[in-house]
Parts: C-alpha cells; structure tokens; sequence
C-alpha cells in the first residue's frame, strides 16, 4: 500500500463582505440573535462574477504557489467536492482540469455528499493512490451557496456564503493521511437538503441536525482518532464543518484535545458547505500563526445526507 500525504493548501473568497447588519435588511433578524445563535458575525457573498469553478481554480492555483514539489502539470486525478454545480456536465473537475492547461489528462470527477463532501474526497483521493492508480492530486472544495439561498428564510440566509479551498496530495512512503472514517445516517437524509420540491432552495430541519451533532459527533470523532492511531491529546488543531460556531465550541471541547488549535472561520466566512474546511486549514496556514510543519489536524465534517467523514493529516 502506498501512503499519502497533504503538500500544499490554498483558498478563495469572494470580496464582498456581508456583515449581520446587512441582512437585518432582508430579513427580520439582528445582528445580536446572529450572533448568540450561530456565532457567525460576516460571511462572503459572490459578486456576480464568480462561479464553483472560477473560485475552485483560482484556489487551485494559490496551492500551486505554494506547492515546492508538484504542480499542474504533475497531476493525475483532480477531485472537486460541491453540491451547487454550476451544470450537470461537464463537470467541476474537468473545467479545472483544462483552466489549468492539465493536458496530460489527469481524472476528473465532482463528488456531491454536501458539507461533508471534502473529507470524502480526501479519502478517494488517498485511496486512488493507496491502490496505485493516482500519485497526484488535487482535492477542492468549492461552493456558491448563495445561488441556492431563500433570502427570505431568517433561519437560512443567514448561514450561507460562497468560496473554496484546494488541498494538493501526493504519494509518500509516509502516510500522512489517516484512513477515512465516513458513514450516514439515512433516517436524517432530508434534514438538510436542496430540492426541486422547494425550488432548488437550500432548507434545513436545523433542531434534528443539532440533537444528532450534539449526541453522536463526539462518538465518530474519537473513532476517527482511534483509527489514526492516536489520542486526543496529540491533537494539534481541530478543524470541523463551519457550520456552527455553537456547535463547534462544545464538540471541539468534547474531544479532549487540550492542546489543540480549534478553527472558528465560520466567525467570519459563513458556512461554504463543502468548501469550510478546506478554506478554514488554508487561511490558518496561511494566517501570521501558521501551524507548524508536522503538526497533526483533524479534519471532520457533516451535513446533507446526513453523512459525515473525517481524517487526520500531518501539516506540511
């Protein structure tokens, strides 16, 4: 079996900046109830020009600046979580593909499992190269949720914003990615969910959502921990779904992971769905306190499906 490893992160935003106060325009909410309910303060809003592959290339190419050993040309599968494709076909992957002159034809496949659909590249990621038929490859998450958002829904708008974020991967006789832990829970498929029946609109049963992150996260977290060989305490940084900041706090904090360096983008992005965590681990790499090389994060997400996935990489 050959082993994996995470060499390069990059991200993308959109510039326009939404603060609470902007929506208390749309809707009636306030920035005070934004905050105390979800923790969130400002998120990113698409400007009009930007598309899930505009903003998963451009993501893509900050991690090629940032990548010493493996560039464009060098890759043979590109994976690109989403699900707000902009089409059907082709697919997200395969417009990054040919935007970056990828002319060696590397694999080219969108995988749709929501928030958590980042996570779940990583693990195809790693196991195409564990079986020999990747040695590199680019994992994006990108997202546009705005364009599937009922601004007229307080409960919802309030949550969605638009980005993505790009993890370059690469063969390693070091495994530098943990088996992936991943599973769901089809009795909660349409808690989270974007549908025709609601015309194509991002809605959620947000207290069913809650009770299961609250009662069963802490139980797959350890799980994933267990299967990385490791103990919570050995945790450097925690970085979950942003989808909550109230629900990232308390899971965080139930991990017993005392030393470890707990992201909390949503703050200040919004949920991307599943570009949160990717976006999340690049702007800390590329924050003025970056993690140090080594340093072991766990990566764990949930959402739509209701599926979730999580694994533990080594920084770079």
């Amino acid at each position: 079996m050959t082993g994996s490893k995470v060499v390069a992160f990059g991200h993308f935003q959109p510039e326009r900046i939404v603060p609470n106060t902007e929506l208390e325009k749309l809707v009636e909410t306030s920035d005070e109830w934004i905050t105390r309910r979800v923790g969130i303060e400002e998120r990113r809003w698409g400007t009009g020009v930007e598309t899930v592959d505009s903003m998963a290339i451009k993501a893509a190419e900050m991690a090629f600046g940032n990548s010493a050993e493996i560039k464009a040309a060098d890759i043979d599968l590109v994976v690109v979580a989403t699900c707000t494709a902009t089409d059907r076909s082709p697919n997200m992957a395969a417009r990054v593909a040919n935007a970056l002159d990828m002319e060696q034809g590397p694999a080219t496949m969108d995988v749709n499992v929501a928030c958590s659909g980042f996570a779940h590249a990583v693990g195809i990621a790693q196991g195409a190269i564990a079986a020999g038929t990747a040695t590199n490859a680019l994992v994006i998450g990108s997202e546009m949720l705005t364009d599937y958002t009922d601004f007229t829904d307080r409960t919802t708008c309030v949550l969605t914003a638009d980005g993505a974020g790009a993890f370059v991967i690469t063969a390693s006789e070091d495994n530098g990615i943990s088996p992936v832990v991943w599973g769901s829970v089809p009795s909660l498929s349409d808690a989270v969910r974007i549908e025709t029946e609601n015309n194509m609109k991002f809605a959620q049963n947000g207290q069913s959502v809650y009770r299961w992150t609250v009662t069963q996260l802490p139980k797959i977290a350890s799980k994933i921990i267990d299967r990385a060989g490791m103990k919570p305490e050995e945790l450097d940084a925690i970085v979950l779904h942003q989808a909550n900041l109230r629900i990232i706090e308390p899971l965080a904090e139930k991990i017993g992971a005392p030393n470890a360096r707990v992201a909390t983008d949503v703050v200040y992005s919004g949920n991307t769905s599943a570009a949160s965590v990717p976006l999340a681990l690049s702007k800390m790499m590329a924050s003025d306190e970056p993690l140090p090389s080594g340093s072991k994060a766990l990566l764990f997400a949930f959402g739509g499906g209701l599926a979730y996935a999580g694994q533990i990489i080594t920084i770079p």
